[in-house]
């Protein structure tokens, strides 16, 4: 056998062996259950700001107006491009259905990826959404959170956004350890090529899809570090099964906690 032909067998060995690596070390460093985490935690906030300040010029210059053409494409350009970039995602979630102990999401997702990359060409198409083969997310910061790691201080990164300690080195495992670039055969090559472009694509997709809200917060709030900080936290948190009932309240739920100035007061 050839040094060239037994370089992709060697490389996949190396990911199976960092995989087994992590996934007997990590569950044995952080056993117990991770502390439901509540209110804010933002000791970097002066950094963080200046973060979100280049965040906000660069969705201004670039990814605002971007979204914006996007939008206007017709749909026949922009769901295959998000079908693509989600299909090439399934196989760093697969990974970590596994790492979390969630196989029944693992053989889904291994469904969706298989029918999507044949079926679908590459991903291109998404039949297995049709038959009710729905993505079950995961990520290396959920892994995390399963194995009891600490949600740690509120983050804002460069470009990526809002974030946490934890998500953000989470992050940095799935990138480093996505599979899809260990996966042989000349038939994923394509994938493979053309994965962050068309994760670059779909973040400029979604920003046209979601242009009002994202506007309302970054550009009509009086704080817009303090409400995307705020709304990150709540959605991950909810993602993770981590929000708790008393974790945000409505002060609009209760007809006493509110008065109305314009309303006859006793």
């Amino acid at each position: 056998m050839s040094p060239t032909a037994s370089a992709p067998r060697r490389a996949r060995a190396g990911f199976r062996r960092r995989v087994a690596v992590l996934a007997v070390i990590l569950p044995l460093a952080a056993c117990a259950a991770a502390p439901v985490p509540t209110g804010i935690d933002d000791p970097w906030e002066a950094g963080n700001r200046e973060v979100h300040a280049f965040n906000k010029g660069l969705d201004q210059a670039l990814l605002r107006p971007a979204g914006r053409a996007a939008a206007h494409l017709p749909e026949a350009v922009r769901v295959p491009a998000v079908n693509f970039a989600r299909n090439a995602g399934l196989p760093s979630a697969i990974v970590n259905n596994v790492l979390q102990g969630d196989i029944g999401g693992a053989a889904t997702n291994v469904m969706r990826f298989v029918l999507n990359t044949t079926v679908g060409v590459l991903g291109l198409a998404d039949p297995a959404g049709a038959i009710g083969l729905h993505e079950v997310d995961a990520d290396f910061g959920g892994t995390l959170a399963r194995w009891g790691v600490p949600e740690g201080a509120y983050l804002e990164l460069p470009v990526l956004g809002p974030s946490t300690e934890r998500d953000a080195a989470g992050r940095v495992v799935d990138l480093l350890l996505d599979p899809l670039g260990h996966l042989g055969g000349d038939r994923l090559e394509p994938i493979r090529r053309g994965h962050w472009p068309a994760w670059a694509a779909e973040q400029v997709i979604d920003r046209g899809r979601f242009s009002d809200t994202v506007d309302s917060v970054l550009y009509d709030s009086a704080d817009s570090y303090a409400q995307m900080r705020l709304m990150y936290l709540q959605n991950r948190r909810f993602e993770l099964g981590q929000g708790r009932d008393d974790a945000y309240i409505d002060p609009y739920g209760d007809s006493s906690a509110y008065i109305d100035p314009y309303e006859d007061q006793p």
